[in-house]
C-alpha cells in the first residue's frame, strides 16, 4: 500500500471516529464474504458501519483520541464498528450476532470518551428501549404531583364518605343524594 494511500485511509478513520458516538472493535476469524454482508446489512440498520482496515493504520486514526485504549485490542483480524445512531441499538445489534459464534468476537468499545468491556456491553444491550426508559422518567417525575393531588383531595372524600355514612345509618335512601 502507497503512503498517500494510507494517509487517506487513516483520514477517512479519523473521520468516521469524529463522527461516532460509539466506537466498537470486534474480532472476525474465518468470516466468509457472506457473512461479513450479513454484518455490514445487521448494523446499517441501527446507523453503524463496519471496516476492516490494517492494525497500524487503525492504531495511527485511535493516537491522540478518546478511542486511544482501544489500540490494546488490535491484534490479529479485527474490525471496527463506528456507531453513529442509538449505543443501545448497537449493542443489541452486536448481541443478535452472536450467531455467528467465535467468527465473531466483540473485544472492546468507546461510549462517550469511557472505554467499554464486553461485558459492559452486553449489559447495555440488556437496556429496555430508549421509549420505555422515558416513559419511566416521566412516572418518576409525576409521582409527586399525583401525591400531592391525592393528599388535597383526600378531605373532600372523608366528608363524603362520612355524610354517605350517616344517610345509611339514618336510614335515607339515596345516601348522598338526600344529604
Amino acid at each position: 500500500m502507497k503512503k498517500e494511500d494510507k494517509a487517506r485511509v487513516v483520514a477517512e478513520l479519523e473521520q468516521a471516529l469524529a463522527g461516532a458516538r460509539m466506537v466498537v472493535v470486534s474480532e472476525y476469524r474465518g468470516m466468509k464474504a457472506g457473512d461479513s454482508d450479513q454484518v455490514r446489512r445487521r448494523l446499517r440498520e441501527v446507523g453503524a458501519q463496519w471496516r476492516v482496515a490494517k492494525n497500524t493504520l487503525l492504531r495511527r486514526a485511535f493516537s491522540g483520541t478518546v478511542c486511544q485504549p482501544l489500540g490494546q485490542t488490535l491484534s490479529g483480524p479485527v474490525a471496527v464498528v463506528f456507531g453513529l445512531g442509538d449505543p443501545v441499538a448497537l449493542a443489541k445489534s452486536l448481541g443478535t450476532l452472536r450467531d455467528f459464534g467465535d467468527k465473531l468476537k466483540v473485544r472492546g468499545a468507546v461510549l462517550g470518551g469511557r472505554p467499554l468491556s464486553p461485558g459492559e456491553i452486553q449489559e447495555l444491550a440488556s437496556l429496555p428501549p430508549r421509549e420505555v426508559l422515558l416513559g419511566r422518567l416521566c412516572g418518576l417525575l409525576l409521582a409527586p404531583a399525583q401525591r400531592l393531588v391525592r393528599l388535597l383531595n383526600e378531605p373532600a372524600s372523608a366528608l363524603a364518605r362520612l355524610v354517605d355514612a350517616i344517610a345509611k345509618a339514618k336510614g335515607e335512601p339515596g345516601g348522598t343524594a338526600a344529604a
